[in-house]
């Protein structure tokens, strides 16, 4: 990490193995993981803690402070789980008061340019795609996916499996194991293709078809449809899993299925 041409400010704590690449800048109150490379002109500013075997790309900024109006220079941590890859000029944004702290879990992708703003608290194993915006306090499940360009509403959260269409705009909060697409976002299936490259049985897949025909497909009002769920099909995780997501959404959960494209 003896790089002459970056800079490291002496409070931060960096591992011996750690790369850090030429004409970056590297804050106090910073640390950082075994085996991680930094590359070309990164800025990790103050609060952030990265993990082991990331990979960060020239032109991202890490734990800026939040573009909030509201935030008043309290501490507080942008944190990066380990195998997280975080592309070109990707921006994220420290915590605030509210939550004190950023999230990203472990084996997540950041593509190019995407933006997460502040006390947003993504998951392991999320893509998020090229010029994807978060904004502030935005949750995202394991194993989503949010195609590019996407917008998404602060406050929102997306479910565990989920899968978002490029260019969507989420005003509403995404189901797990779903998939979103057209305008408005609405549900337009369930991700089985990510299910089954996740090891989810044919006879799960059903399972979860099964519940969301209940509450998309049959016209029958949400709290209506929960009833019928709840009384007729078998308590599994993710019957529990989808019902808790549904009744816990404070901004309600996307429209269902139309053939009106």
């Amino acid at each position: 990490m003896n790089q002459p041409l970056a800079y490291v400010h002496p409070g931060a704590k960096i591992a011996k193995n750690v790369v850090i690449e030429p004409f970056t800048t590297i804050h106090n109150n910073v640390i950082i993981g075994d085996g991680t490379w930094i590359g070309s002109n990164v800025t990790i500013m103050e609060g952030a803690r990265i993990g082991k075997n990331c990979n960060i790309f020239p032109g991202a900024v890490i734990s800026a402070v939040p573009q909030d109006l509201k935030f008043g220079g309290e501490d507080s941590l942008a944190i990066i789980g380990d195998n997280c890859t975080i592309r070109e000029c990707v921006t994220i944004n420290r915590g605030t008061i509210a939550s004190g702290q950023t999230t990203i879990g472990d084996n997540c992708l950041i593509m190019a340019t995407a933006h997460i703003a502040h006390d947003c608290h993504i998951g392991h194993n999320v893509i998020i795609v090229n010029g994807v915006l978060l904004g502030g306090h935005v949750t995202v499940g394991n194993h989503a996916i949010i195609g590019g360009l996407s917008a998404v509403h602060q406050f929102i959260s997306i479910g565990d499996h989920a899968m978002i269409s490029g260019g969507s705009l989420l005003r509403k909060d995404v189901p797990p194991y779903t998939k979103a697409a057209k305008e408005p976002l609405s549900y337009v299936g369930i991700n089985s293709v990510g299910l089954r490259r996740r090891g989810f049985s044919s006879e799960k897949i059903r399972e979860i078809q099964g519940i969301y025909r209940i509450l998309y497909q049959k016209n029958y009002n949400t709290t209506q449809a929960l009833g019928i769920i709840e009384a007729e099909m078998e308590a599994t995780p993710e019957r529990d899993e989808i019902i808790d997501f549904i009744r816990n959404s404070s901004r309600g959960v996307m429209k269902g299925y139309s053939g009106n494209y």
